[in-house]
């Protein structure tokens, strides 16, 4: 073998070590970046409900129509001043159209005609405001309102008064924060258990807001709820 020759292989050989060794090195630090915990993070608070709604339903029935919707109207009348006085707006309060049914014009309805009367009238009113003392007060004094003849009902049998809370977005930013906070913590606990560190996050989902009643019973007090799923590379 040549002097030149001897020197190509040696440069070849070289070079074939130095590239094996490069790409064990980038193997290494592949299988490195490979090494993750996947984690969920919970964070939860109790809040307070900031709006209300109660759908209710007035029911007048009669034999003669024009008696009929003047009863409706002193009815109606009725139940307006009622939350007017507890200082609900005309904005709060909804009064839907009135429908009328008329029972002799039902399939069969003619065979109970003598026994009950003729038309059946029915409005809707629904009350929204963000003044739960005020609604708690309406619920306690509507029976003073029945006892004129009013035949009033809720829509909702279960649970008459809907409670709601909209302000979540003020809550989010902390609550996120919370959950990123607890799923590294169990992150950090694995990462320890097995002799390693906790590195950066690889990729997170975020996870949705859910809110439910603190009591089923009332539904004023709710629990917010979110689970966050993040995965974090673990390091030596």
């Amino acid at each position: 073998m040549s002097k030149q020759s001897l020197t190509s292989s040696i440069a070849l050989s070289i070079a074939i070590i130095v590239s094996g060794y490069f790409i064990g090195q980038t193997y290494v630090a592949g299988k490195k970046l490979d090494r993750t915990v996947t984690v969920k993070g919970l964070a939860e608070r109790e809040v307070e409900a900031d709006i209300a709604t109660w759908p209710l339903e007035l029911t007048i029935s009669g034999n003669e129509l024009g008696q009929l919707q003047r009863t409706l109207e002193r009815q109606t009348k009725i139940l307006q001043d009622f939350f007017s006085k507890l200082e609900f707006t005309d904005e709060e309060l909804t009064v839907g159209a009135p429908t009328i049914q008329d029972n002799r014009a039902l399939l069969y309805g003619g065979q109970n005609a003598n026994n009950q009367d003729r038309y059946i009238a029915k409005v809707d009113f629904n009350l929204r405001t963000t003044k739960l003392d005020k609604m708690s007060q309406a619920m306690f004094q509507i029976p003073s309102i029945i006892g004129q003849g009013l035949v009033i009902g809720s829509k909702n049998t279960w649970q008459p008064v809907q409670y709601l809370y909209t302000k979540l977005n003020d809550i989010k930013p902390e609550m996120i924060e919370e959950a990123t906070k607890n799923a590294r913590e169990a992150a950090e606990k694995f990462a320890r258990d097995s002799g390693s560190k906790v590195g950066k996050i690889k990729s997170a989902n975020q996870g949705l807001f859910s809110i439910s009643d603190l009591d089923p019973n009332s539904g004023v007090m709710k629990k917010v709820r979110i689970v966050s799923t993040l995965q974090f590379y673990i390091e030596d």
